[in-house]
């Protein structure tokens, strides 16, 4: 893909994706990010890494997790089509390393805006400020709900939710993946789930395939 090219996919995406944002800021980004592909399964973050950009999804979806130092993951919350990494934001406007990792669960693509626009964009343009204020929100809106599932919500309450927020992310009844995944992000083991997956079904609320979960209600 030529520059001419990519600046135009990446106006496209923001003008789909990102409309809340003025035409000049828009344009900026456009002319100063790159369009980044993702695999699914592939690493976009590492703990200790470093970051030169943050990233706004336009396609596909992120997982975010924290690791202990067994290598252990915790699920921590996923992003979509128009969401950016708030973590990535604070973390490279001040420099400081990844506590996280992240990765692609389907092929995604990602605007990455250079770190070094940071400063201009937060004292230049209004849509930009509320846009960081409005992510940093809803992701911390995200990790009380993850907390009060797992303090006050029993095994299968955390299915259902942790089922239900996947619906709505993908924007799809039908879910790609596996109990052991399922398992993963909730801290649990994949028998549990399975045998709480299969409760679910038999009460009409979904249907399970071969690595996949149609939700019905």
């Amino acid at each position: 893909m030529n520059l001419q090219t990519e600046q135009a996919a990446i106006s496209q995406f923001l003008q789909t994706h990102f409309s809340q944002f003025e035409p000049e800021l828009a344009k900026k980004l456009a002319q100063h990010s790159i369009l980044r592909e993702f695999e699914s399964d592939e690493q976009l973050m590492r703990p200790g890494q470093y970051f030169k950009s943050t990233m706004l999804i336009v396609e596909g979806g992120v997982k975010l997790y924290r690791e202990d130092h067994d290598g252990n993951e915790f699920f921590i919350y996923q992003l979509g089509p128009g969401n950016a990494c708030a973590l990535s934001m604070i973390c490279a406007t001040k420099k400081e390393q990844s506590q996280i990792s992240a990765r692609a669960v389907e092929p995604t693509r990602a605007i990455l805006v250079p770190i070094a626009l940071m400063d201009e964009l937060m004292t230049g343009y209004k849509s930009w400020y509320y846009f960081v204020l409005e992510t940093y929100r809803s992701r911390f809106e995200e990790l009380l709900l993850v907390v009060d599932s797992i303090a006050f919500r029993s095994m299968d309450e955390r299915l259902e939710f942790y089922l239900k927020n996947q619906q709505k992310l993908l924007n799809n009844n039908e879910i790609a993946i596996t109990h052991q995944q399922i398992a993963t992000d909730l801290n649990s083991s994949r028998e549990v789930v399975s045998r709480l997956l299969k409760k679910m079904e038999q009460r009409g609320m979904l249907r399970l395939g071969r690595n996949t979960i149609k939700i019905i209600k």
